[in-house]
């Protein structure tokens, strides 16, 4: 009721207006545009010769525009008007899927990747025995990731979670076992934060080593992990060691055994690394938070676990830098923390599992709290000189299959309207069809019926044409002598009449 008086008083307002000042409005504009023209085109024109043509039509435009005022405030009553939003048809829609990083969602590839590299489709069965093995690396977002697994899921038989524990229960519909093997599923079972050789070695032993070896069955453990910028990820790292947080409880297990003190020495000598400066965490060189991500995804039986005698430093990172980005990219899976939407995107896609809600991006952490100068931010990189190659690696990966897979997403789409068309077309044409042979039915019948109608007729008259015919012909021979002659005639001219009957 208010909009409807305010616009009712701008209204009256506005005729007003037009009624009243109609009259100096136009002399005004007159004088105006008059010492336009004059100045314009000098003596050509003057202010006392506008003709009563020129003011009717300097009247006509005023009042054209009191009227688009008037239904201005009608139609945009509001401080917003909705004819602005005829912007959006000229303006592209946004990628709902536009990098979190607020770049461009194209990007330029820097590796060859085959189509099986980037084609991720796991035929996974969570009702039969296969296994979804999630590789927790520190300070990548694993955690938050981990319990999206156990609590975000549409699941037929959702991980039952109780409060005050960390622990949730995930199993198989109709079954007593776990399809997923990750710290919010099944704990630390194979040690904390395990690595890809502990992981490989141990789950197996873990899931089915109090079973028969001749009972087991063949499983498919589906590894995933999660990514993380190595500078973000080392001093989200350090803030965390400053806090007190240790990993001591870590077996690193590689080749059946721990490492020695020898061949992995202790950065501190206290309970913790607690207070731990920024220049002291970064100048051990025991410390395992440098080229963390290259570490946990090698196999590190390949040189010689953590002994570093066994072959040169260089040839060492090589070898690990290689095996880290084969095992990576021969994953089911693997995100990346800084383009969360595309992680949850790409999880859906490949296991054909999807999440209740949508990831979030946190933009603001622990470490980007920290401010650091270019060379101590050159002096990470250098520390991580192995993981920063692997991340270039990874990104460059991530962001291909994401476009490969919305690229079929679109096709596929594109594919069914095709063949929705070519239904719709032919259910159209069968029905037109139809009704076209339903109504050519009775003509059809009629021109039937007409043209047997004729035929009879036609064939009565031959009949009856020929039977006159012979009957003259007998009348006419009257020669007593042939009377037997006469006979045998008139029964072939029986036997003919009877074929033309049956032919009838």
């Amino acid at each position: 009721m208010y909009d409807f008086r305010r616009r009712w008083d701008l209204g009256s307002l506005c005729r007003a207006l037009l009624t009243r000042g109609l009259a100096a409005l136009g002399h005004s504009l007159k004088h105006v545009l008059g010492a336009i023209f004059s100045k314009i085109f000098g003596p050509l024109v003057s202010v006392g010769n506008m003709d009563e043509k020129s003011n009717k039509l300097l009247l006509a435009l005023v009042m054209l525009f009191l009227f688009a005022v008037i239904v201005l405030q009608y139609v945009c009553p509001g401080t917003e008007c909705q004819l602005l939003r005829l912007q959006a048809f000229s303006s592209p829609m946004p990628d709902p899927y536009r990098s979190e990083d607020e770049s461009s969602s194209r990007f330029m590839p820097h590796y060859n990747f085959s189509h099986g590299d980037l084609l991720r489709k796991i035929d996974f069965d969570i009702k039969g025995d296969d296994l979804i093995v999630f590789l927790h690396i520190q300070k990548t977002g694993g955690t938050t990731f981990g319990r999206h697994l156990v609590r975000n899921i549409q699941l037929e038989q959702p991980c039952e979670c109780r409060v005050g524990q960390k622990k949730c229960t995930c199993l198989r519909p109709g079954k007593r076992e776990t399809w997923l093997f990750s710290r919010f599923s099944t704990g630390w079972s194979c040690g904390l934060h395990a690595d890809w050789t502990e992981l490989t070695s141990c789950v197996p032993v873990v899931v089915d080593g109090k079973r028969d070896a001749r009972l087991r069955p063949s499983r498919n453990f589906h590894y995933i992990t999660i990514l993380r910028d190595p500078v973000s990820r080392y001093l989200s790292e350090w803030r965390h060691v400053q806090r007190g947080a240790t990993w001591k409880a870590s077996l690193h297990v590689c080749d059946g055994r721990p490492p020695t003190l020898e061949e992995l020495p202790s950065c501190y000598t206290g309970d913790d690394w607690s207070g731990c400066p920024l220049k002291e965490f970064m100048d051990c060189p025991y410390n395992l938070a440098n080229n963390r991500q290259v570490r946990m995804l090698s196999d590190l039986t390949l040189v010689g676990c953590y002994n570093l005698s066994v072959m040169p430093e260089k040839q060492r990172n090589k070898v690990l830098l290689e095996s880290a980005k084969s095992n990576l990219k021969h994953m089911a899976f693997f995100g990346l923390t800084e383009y969360q939407r595309k992680t949850q995107y790409l999880f859906e896609k490949t296991f054909n599992m999807n999440f209740i809600s949508p990831f979030t991006q946190y933009n603001t952490t622990r470490a980007s709290s920290v401010e650091i100068n270019e060379e101590i931010q050159k002096r990470i990189e250098g520390l991580n000189f192995l993981d920063m190659e692997l991340y270039s690696y990874a990104k460059d990966l991530f962001l291909q299959r994401y476009q490969f897979m919305r690229q079929k997403e679109h096709q596929e789409a594109r594919r069914k309207r095709q063949e929705q068309r070519k239904f719709m077309k032919g259910r159209f044409l069968q029905t037109h069809f139809q009704s076209q042979g339903q109504s050519q039915n009775p003509s059809q019948n009629q021109s039937q019926t007409q043209n047997l109608n004729v035929n009879q007729n036609v064939t009565q008259n031959l009949i009856q044409n020929l039977t006159q015919s012979l009957s003259q012909n007998l009348s006419q021979k009257q020669n007593p002598g042939q009377e037997q002659s006469d006979s045998n005639t008139s029964n072939g001219t029986n036997d003919y009449l009877g074929s033309v009957e049956k032919w009838r």
